[in-house]
């Protein structure tokens, strides 16, 4: 095998689980966030997008090297880039999302602009390339992720729903104990299956978290629409 360490085929193909899992819980959110604005609605999607492709490049570098392929490590090092864009993207679009009872113009104007994410993002990969290596975008994932869930932890807990904050913790908690795992150079199999393990986990917790939220976001949109009877009276 070409690459550093030997991947069992099984392993590299449940790597796509929590792809997948972080794909569709990225999806969910942007529902309520298209419907907030066109443009808020369009960074969230692009970031949607780019946090899948982080994770399907690493996946697929995992697959190909399980079946004795050549070792593309741009697919291997696109991880942390594309996750550190895309959840800066979503974040971002988050933010403009007032809560519950708060007024809408008033969390806009707290909003940073997206010319500062991406000047941070774009400081960062200059910080790698001058390194050479990917652990700039890996603090800076983890610094959005955090920012990420605190965001989608307050609009859970503006709408009284507990469960779905609980999984917000736990996505955070497990984001914070998978990024260095994932930043390891040469990993034994053994810790791969804890990572992949711990990973699902972890995923499945923020789908859980996304699809209640996206549920409340909804269900208060539908709430703001005056009924015929009384809007005809």
């Amino acid at each position: 095998m070409s690459g550093p360490v030997d991947y069992p085929l099984a392993l590299a193909v449940e790597d796509f689980v929590p792809v997948v899992l972080t794909g569709v819980g990225a999806a969910l959110l942007t529902g309520p966030l298209r419907r907030h604005g066109a443009r808020t609605g369009r960074g969230a999607t692009a970031g949607a997008a780019l946090i899948l492709l982080g994770g399907l490049s690493k996946a697929t570098w995992k697959l190909t090297v399980a079946l004795d392929g050549p070792d593309v490590q741009t697919l291997n090092k696109a991880l942390f880039p594309c996750l550190s864009a895309g959840f800066l993207l979503l974040t971002q679009a988050l933010l403009t999302l007032p809560t519950t009872g708060a007024h809408e113009r008033a969390a806009a104007r707290g909003t940073p602009p997206l010319w500062g994410f991406a000047a941070v993002w774009a400081f960062t990969g200059l910080a790698g390339l001058l390194l050479t290596s990917t652990a700039p975008h890996m603090v800076l994932t983890i610094v959005a992720v955090t920012v990420c869930a605190v965001r989608l932890i307050l609009l859970a807990r503006s709408h009284g729903d507990t469960m779905a904050a609980s999984a917000g913790g736990l996505w955070l908690t497990g984001m914070y104990v998978l990024g260095p795992l994932a930043a390891r150079p040469d990993q034994s199999v053994a810790l791969q299956w804890v990572e992949q393990s711990a990973n699902t986990l972890t995923q499945a917790a923020f789908v859980l978290l996304a699809w209640r939220l996206a549920r409340h976001r909804r269900g208060s949109a539908r709430s703001t629409v005056p009924s015929p009877s009384l809007s005809s009276g």
